[in-house]
């Protein structure tokens, strides 16, 4: 069964106060390297999949984008995206990731964000998203990076004054079902290594054109001194990759 934790009310409400659904892009740790790696988006069809409130949606569309559809689990994600979208040429379906089925070569650009963590077979979604890409299209995503998932507790090791010292990694080979705490306590998510991602995009038939390890930028953290530990791990991981 697909958990769909976006829709517990108590969930939903501490996300919307987080700095990248207030803020949007610009709350974002990962946008300055996950923008770099975005194509051209002008006259392209573009398919955003995990889309949440469309912010990534829209900036497509910004970018000159001919139509985007964004697909998400959470019904309270997507009555917040329609709310704040009122462009004819983006669309939003109801669905789990796992369950599209998008015409072949469909799409010149698809892109995920921070979503794939959340799905258990990485794989079949890669199958997927190569069939419904056009040739020579791209796919883009980011993840929470496999030395961030690695563990259940996903958190710091911290001395007895709680000072932070470093960041533990177990398991780390071990892939599959972790239960963690974000926001809320039993949030499923699925731990797989650096080179399993790669591999089963390569496997699908893709070329890697780019894999990042993002980092917090000096901007970020001259405006929040707390984000310089987020330089001390990844958090998360960025990929992109061709359909040849």
């Amino acid at each position: 069964m697909k958990q769909n934790k976006y829709d517990d009310a108590v969930f939903f409400s501490e996300y919307k106060k987080m700095p990248r659904s207030v803020k949007g892009l610009k709350g974002a740790g990962e946008w300055p390297v996950l923008k770099a790696l975005l194509p051209e988006f002008k006259n392209k069809s573009v398919l955003d999949l995990g889309c949440g409130f469309g912010w990534h949606c829209r900036y497509a569309r910004e970018q000159h984008a001919s139509s985007v559809i964004g697909v998400d689990i959470s019904e309270k994600m997507l009555q917040k995206a329609h709310e704040m979208t009122s462009d004819p040429s983006i669309s939003y379906i109801n669905m789990p990731i796992e369950d599209i089925n998008f015409p072949d070569s469909q799409f010149d650009v698809i892109f995920s964000s921070l979503a794939f963590h959340y799905i258990k077979s990485f794989d079949t979604i890669c199958k997927k998203v190569f069939d419904c890409l056009k040739p020579g299209g791209l796919f883009v995503f980011s993840v929470e990076h496999p030395i961030f998932t690695s563990r259940n507790e996903q958190d710091w090791y911290y001395d007895e004054k709680g000072k932070r010292l470093h960041w533990p990694v177990d398991n780390y080979q071990t892939e599959g079902l972790r239960e963690t705490t974000f926001l809320t306590e039993n949030v499923i998510k699925y731990h797989r290594t650096v080179s399993t991602y790669i591999n089963d995009l390569i496997h699908a038939g893709f070329k890697i054109n780019a894999v990042k390890e993002s980092m917090a930028t000096e901007e970020m953290v001259k405006n929040d001194p707390g984000m310089k530990d987020e330089n001390r791990r990844p958090m998360f991981l960025i990929i992109s990759v061709e359909k040849q």
